[in-house]
């Protein structure tokens, strides 16, 4: 009989492919708590949670933190409204160029971050805006507008016309089929897109780069402070509130999108 069991080669690959995916992150966590404050020795020479207070007390960080969490909510926000919308036209109507359309909408994220950052400074100066907090947001929802549409794109696929028309038989107006039918049948498609931009837009560096100016969102803190670094292990805390940041949100996101195969009225 043919066992589900996996082979021993398999299971040895798949155990190196994870050790080789996620051992820098766990050696982020260790020297979080190292003793040592100039250089990376392995093993540590101690171990102290000091680094933790002297993070807390750090203003820049905060600066950094606040500023990434308010781009990232905001640059969400306009994703989730954008990406919605071209979702729907896109899956619930035909027109010329509808394909056109979907590819352009896809293209930012497809793109090299350095080109899109590139074009986005270039177009900022010829416009001469200088360059600020929304400037940075811009940036972000060009590649956060890509997530929300890929997945509403796909629920919205799913979900059977027959539920609009018969909302409307029943007498339900625009708003009422859109609220009542469509949004329990596309929600947590859209929480999960908008929780996977969140991620994202937290920890981008590329686009913030060419966007961002004098401005610093964390990320960019901690290059700065790699590159010029004046307490190394708070540059490791700060690194391991950003992967738990951003690894939180994509787990929800798995979790809600789990057993959503099927939708109401799918195939009928």
């Amino acid at each position: 009989m043919r066992s589900d069991r996996a082979p021993l080669g398999l299971k040895i690959a798949a155990t190196a492919g994870l050790l080789f995916l996620h051992l820098p992150l766990l050696l982020i966590f260790v020297y979080a708590f190292t003793t040592e404050d100039k250089s990376y020795q392995w093993p540590p020479p101690g171990l102290t949670l000091k680094w933790f207070a002297v993070t807390w007390n750090r203003p820049d960080v905060w600066a950094a933190l606040g500023l990434s969490l308010k781009v990232a909510s905001i640059s969400t926000a306009i994703a989730l409204v954008l990406g919605t919308l071209c979702a729907a036209a896109v899956s619930r109507s035909r027109f010329f160029g509808r394909e056109t359309i979907s590819l352009l909408v896809i293209l930012p994220i497809a793109l090299p971050g350095i080109v899109t950052g590139i074009a986005l400074r270039s177009a900022f100066n010829l416009a001469d805006i200088p360059f600020s907090f929304w400037t940075i947001v811009l940036g972000h929802a060009t590649f956060c507008v890509v997530v929300v549409y890929n997945n509403a794109v796909a629920r919205f696929r799913r979900v059977s016309g027959s539920l609009v028309e018969a909302a409307m038989d029943l007498g339900a107006n625009g708003f009422q089929t859109f609220r009542y039918v469509i949004m329990p049948n596309i929600a947590t498609a859209l929480l999960a897109g908008g929780m996977l931009a969140f991620a994202l837009s937290f920890d981008e560096v590329i686009v913030t780069t060419f966007t961002a100016g004098q401005q610093q969102t964390l990320p960019i803190w901690m290059l700065e402070e790699l590159v010029r670094p004046r307490q190394r292990p708070v540059t490791n805390v700060v690194a391991m509130v950003v992967v738990l940041v951003t690894f939180l949100p994509i787990l929800a996101a798995y979790y809600l999108t789990r057993g959503t195969d099927t939708v109401a009225g799918q195939g009928k």
